[in-house]
């Protein structure tokens, strides 16, 4: 999972609203979250397993606390601030995970964030929908950059950030705090043009 911090830079005055996206891919659907969500949510972003690789999750995470996460989605989407998107499988619409960008309009730049529920751990689910999120983000939002890091002592997701093609550009020491201790974060970063040659690149 990439963890997941915010971006201090303050809004620019005239925000651009986002309408919330859904996204296909061979196997998924990627829609907004809906309250009844919730209690699935919890569950799943709140196991154990995923709250130690990430650094905003609660724990407990309760279904109350995920409510108030998926009610803040309205503001996020009208303040133009992010996109936050329930990873499901296409074939039996099981919640998988979730993957969104914290966007800052200002720098033309957005945070790349994932989770994949331990069930569903090994089965390329990130990489398929973060790389639907980046197509997103450059041809839609139109970003210049988008970026992601990941602790240290969790490289499987730094090898989602690999097969994206996002470059590593280094790494920043002792960056946040975890159960007390710090850690840790490797850099990954893609450009536009960098998303733009890679297209072309795996085109006939």
């Amino acid at each position: 999972m990439s963890t997941d911090s915010a971006d201090t830079n303050p809004a620019p005055a005239n925000v651009t609203p986002i309408d919330p996206p859904t996204l296909t891919t061979k196997r998924l659907v990627i829609r907004p979250y809906r309250l009844r969500d919730a209690d699935e949510t919890a569950r799943l972003a709140g196991h154990e397993k995923v709250v130690d690789t990430t650094l905003n999750i609660p724990s407990p995470y309760t279904p109350d606390a995920a409510r108030d996460w998926i009610g803040t989605h309205d503001e996020m989407y009208q303040t133009g601030a992010g996109v936050s998107l329930r990873i499901g499988l296409k074939d039996s619409d099981a919640h998988v995970g979730g993957v969104g960008l914290r966007v800052n309009s200002r720098h033309s730049k957005a945070e790349l964030g994932y989770w994949i529920a331990v069930d569903h751990w090994n089965q390329g689910y990130a990489t398929e929908a973060a790389g639907a999120m980046l197509e997103y983000g450059f041809n839609t939002l139109n970003l210049n950059r988008v970026y992601a890091h990941y602790m240290m002592r969790n490289p499987a997701s730094g090898r989602v950030m690999q097969k994206l093609g996002m470059a590593r550009e280094g790494r920043l020491r002792h960056h946040v705090r975890k159960n007390d201790a710090y850690e840790d974060l490797e850099l990954y970063g893609m450009l536009r043009s960098d998303w733009q040659k890679r297209q072309q690149g795996s085109s006939p």
